[in-house]
């Protein structure tokens, strides 16, 4: 039954504890942000810590309540001891957004098997290391939580260059999809990914010229019109973390502008 309490009140995630992975990259930190501005306590993390001090510090200038945790998403301990921090902290964990990332694009007849590891260790284990510590600590303290994930368009097609991108990406859907059969109806822990296009950052920035062929053959396959920009994925991980997501678990949801349409 549809209550006005419910529809009002759908996308708060107000109160709500949230661990922010690759909170200094562009993704990151504009999830970060959007999740304090809607009154989400929020631990900040990633690797850099005058980059994590310098937008907590912001963050804070502006009512937020935050803090931040230096970790290497892909370190077993150092993700032990992010989640023992935002409980020491906060007192639980509610949310985790994952957008933490790297790629170091090469042939693979280029690229060194220790260099893929890499690769797959920073974008596909990370994911599995940081889904087990905070599940356990989401399923101790009861009441369930959200999950959300951070994945890409290049999960489900390949690149020349991508051998390690690529089939880290894939992975990580996979796992989204497995994670949710361990997870939700026995733990009311909901699990999902968002599989973003190019978006804005200081690594992508030259791809935003309009009058290059990079630019001009991406918008051959983006019925959007454009490549996107950090916010245009904020209202997608708010619904994931939120009671209006409640139903959905599992997923990859499309935030390709259109890009698997085409």
């Amino acid at each position: 039954m549809v209550t006005k309490e419910f529809v009002k009140n759908m996308f708060s995630i107000e109160g709500k504890v949230a661990i922010v992975t690759g909170a200094t990259g562009a993704l990151g930190s504009a999830i970060a942000t959007a999740y304090g501005y809607q009154g989400a306590k929020v631990v900040l993390s990633a690797r850099n810590e005058k980059k994590l001090k310098e937008l907590v510090d912001k963050l804070k200038s502006e009512d937020v309540d935050c803090a931040y945790f230096v970790a290497d998403p892909a370190v077993e301990e150092d993700v032990k001891k992010l989640v023992r921090f935002t409980v020491d902290t906060y007192g639980r964990v509610d949310i985790l957004a994952a957008a933490h990332g790297f790629n170091a694009p090469k042939s693979v007849v280029d690229q060194s098997v220790e260099e893929w590891k890499k690769i797959m260790d920073a974008d596909c284990t990370s994911i599995y290391i940081l889904a087990k510590y905070v599940a356990e600590q989401m399923i101790a303290q009861g009441g369930g939580g959200k999950m959300v994930i951070v994945s890409s368009a290049r999960s489900k097609a390949g690149m020349a260059g991508y051998t390690g991108y690529c089939t880290a990406k894939g992975g990580v859907d996979l796992m989204v999809q497995s994670l949710a059969c361990d997870l939700t109806a026995k733990y009311g822990i909901n699990v999902n990914s968002i599989n973003p296009t190019v978006f804005r950052s200081d690594l992508t920035e030259w791809m935003f010229d309009p009058e290059s062929q990079v630019y001009q053959n991406f918008l051959k396959r983006l019925p959007i019109g454009r490549l996107g920009e950090p916010e245009d994925f904020v209202g997608l991980a708010t619904l994931l973390a939120s009671d209006a997501g409640r139903f959905l678990t599992g997923g990859n949801y499309d935030a390709t502008g259109g890009y698997w349409s085409c």
